[in-house]
């Protein structure tokens, strides 16, 4: 069988591993640079690559296409293969066939990654056997070719979700549905639901869709009478129509055989959103048989990813946060109605088409200033020049830290959440978090 993978980045070289461990003939291509990592791990496997272009014919002679989610299906690359009727699938698909490991898939557009890396810290201070892979940054498809987990912990995206068909989770997590990547489903928020609806899609009654009951979106794309799984709820504003909820600081699950009551005052997360995720996370714990006790443990010693809500420093009793992955305003609401102390905001970027109406109240009630940080602030200065006391604008994350000490009293916040992508500025968001948390180390914390 022939095997041609597009893109060689960390899912695309994972797969090309795991297909000549299992000995097909494989070839890769990438219309970009390949980095010298996966050059390297390629030249050692004696995978033949091409990169900076496509070899068409050889490409659409293969039997099947595995595609990094990074490339659109509107390639046309990606639309040759379908006219010529090639099956092109993710990785995670490809993987999935080669181990017969119980999946636990966690998608939505906000706090996949924090639920992700809560779920898998839970299940692993329990002792189970537990791997962690997908868009977390780390191929399942060369973690299969070892093959020693009994359950994989994955973070999906939706355009890994899109090109999944036989694959089945045996606990699937939907946190929320909002906009983001219309560009990719024609703008249509129905398309872009159903790519998320797929992290259920060939359950059965031994299997569980642990849902936020609360996204009202999930609401209309979710259709229980033709689901064969069992659905687990989980809610913050209703205890009566959900099995999971908060109960003033506990979590109460009520699945039959799950019950459990999880106390959360230790976890560090904070905010509205926190809240969901932890739920969420609790929630699978207590179907994979955790007791209560162990997750309360658990929940102590949890560390979130860079870049979430993380706190880099605190001097002269300022606390500064690097939120640099709220690359959209409904992860910025998150961050702001979580902080309850004031807060000197830092955002902007390149806008992804964001209505900032949503932002305006809680700005109001919290935000003393806006530090601009971007090439083009004009939609930011519209949306916030009548209910933010004081705004600026830079280019410099540097001197945004800079001001930002300069304006801060004792018991403020300054916050650096985005609501845009990174790339007038920074290579990605990691960077313009690294960098952030550079400038407060040298501009705040050794004054």
């Amino acid at each position: 069988m022939k095997i041609a993978i597009l893109g060689a980045g960390e899912s695309g070289v994972g797969a090309a591993l795991l297909a000549k461990a299992k000995g097909l003939d494989v070839f890769v291509s990438d219309m970009g640079q390949i980095k010298e990592t996966y050059k390297a791990k390629l030249a050692t496997a004696a995978i033949p690559f091409e990169e900076g272009r496509h070899s068409t014919e050889r490409i659409l002679g293969a039997d099947e296409l595995i595609k990094s989610p990074g490339i659109p299906e509107k390639a046309p690359i990606i639309q040759e293969a379908f006219k010529k009727e090639i099956p092109v699938i993710s990785e995670i698909e490809f993987a999935g066939r080669y181990t017969q490991a119980k999946f636990i898939g966690i998608t939505g557009t906000n706090g996949k990654t924090t639920t992700t890396l809560l779920t898998y810290h839970l299940l692993k201070n329990a002792g189970l056997n537990v791997g962690l892979a997908g868009n977390i940054g780390e191929s399942l498809a060369e973690k299969v070719i070892e093959d020693k987990y009994e359950y994989y912990v994955l973070e999906l995206s939706s355009f890994q979700l899109d090109n999944m068909y036989q694959f089945k989770a045996h606990i699937a997590v939907l946190m929320n549905i909002t906009p983001d990547h219309l560009d990719r489903y024609g703008y249509s928020m129905e398309k872009y639901a159903a790519s998320k609806m797929r992290i259920a899609q060939n359950m059965t009654g031994a299997d569980f869709f642990v849902y936020n009951a609360d996204d009202e979106n999930i609401a209309r794309a979710f259709q229980p009478k033709a689901f064969a799984g069992v659905a687990v709820p989980f809610s913050l504003s209703n205890a009566e129509a959900s099995k999971v909820y908060f109960d003033g600081g506990k979590i109460r699950v009520n699945e039959k055989f799950y019950q459990g009551s999880v106390d959360t005052s230790t976890s560090s997360l904070i905010g509205k959103h926190n809240q969901y995720n932890t739920m969420a996370a609790v929630t699978v714990a207590k179907l994979m048989g955790v007791a209560d006790a162990e997750i309360e443990k658990a929940l102590e010693t949890f560390q979130n990813a860079a870049h979430r809500l993380q706190p880099v420093g605190v001097a002269k009793e300022v606390t500064y946060i690097n939120d640099s992955k709220a690359t959209n305003v409904e992860a910025v609401w998150y961050a702001l109605e979580g902080i309850k102390q004031p807060i000197i905001w830092i955002a902007g970027g390149v806008d992804k088409g964001n209505d900032y109406s949503t932002l305006q109240e809680l700005a109001r009630e919290k935000v003393k200033v806006l530090v601009c940080l971007g090439k083009d602030n004009e939609k930011l200065k519209q949306a916030f020049g009548k209910v933010v006391p004081i705004i600026a604008e830079t280019t410099s994350i540097e001197y945004a830290v800079r001001l930002s000490r300069s304006l801060s009293t004792p018991g403020d916040v300054v916050l650096l959440s985005p609501a845009c992508a990174s790339f007038d500025l920074f290579n990605n968001y990691e960077h313009r978090g690294q960098r952030f948390k550079e400038a407060v180390e040298k501009i705040v914390l050794k004054k």
